[in-house]
């Protein structure tokens, strides 16, 4: 499979026309693979709560366009703050697990590879500040 322009534009598309502003494309094998492995198209206005991954670090690699990835302590006080362009002095940030962390779209049609250990598990409710 390609992940070419013609795919990044359908995803940014689709994210655009979605309530969420956001769309997420799955790059597993089957739905046997225990990996989580993904394009998200992100446009300007999503909402990311602030979460963690109690169990998982998360590799987020920029493809294209801009993000503010912001890394919160336990009370949800802003303890680093990182901007990541695809293309740009800083494109990829390792998320490590049980960090609090959210982000925001900078620019129209961000489409970021989002990978994590082990099948998909929801965020409980204790892991959203």
């Amino acid at each position: 499979m390609l992940l070419d322009k013609i795919l990044l534009d359908q995803l940014s598309q689709s994210a655009n026309e979605n309530p969420r502003l956001r769309e997420s494309f799955d790059l597993r094998n089957t739905d046997k693979d225990n990996s989580q492995r993904m394009l998200n198209a992100l446009q300007p206005g999503t909402i990311l709560p602030i979460h963690r991954h109690p169990f998982t670090a998360e590799t987020l690699i920029m493809v294209r366009g801009c993000v503010c990835q912001k890394f919160y302590s336990e009370k949800g006080v802003v303890t680093d703050t990182f901007i990541l362009k695809a293309g740009g002095d800083c494109s990829a940030i390792q998320i490590p697990a049980g960090q609090f962390h959210s982000l925001e779209c900078l620019e129209a049609d961000t489409v970021i590879f989002e990978a994590k250990d082990g099948p998909y598990m929801p965020v409980s409710a204790e892991d959203i500040l």
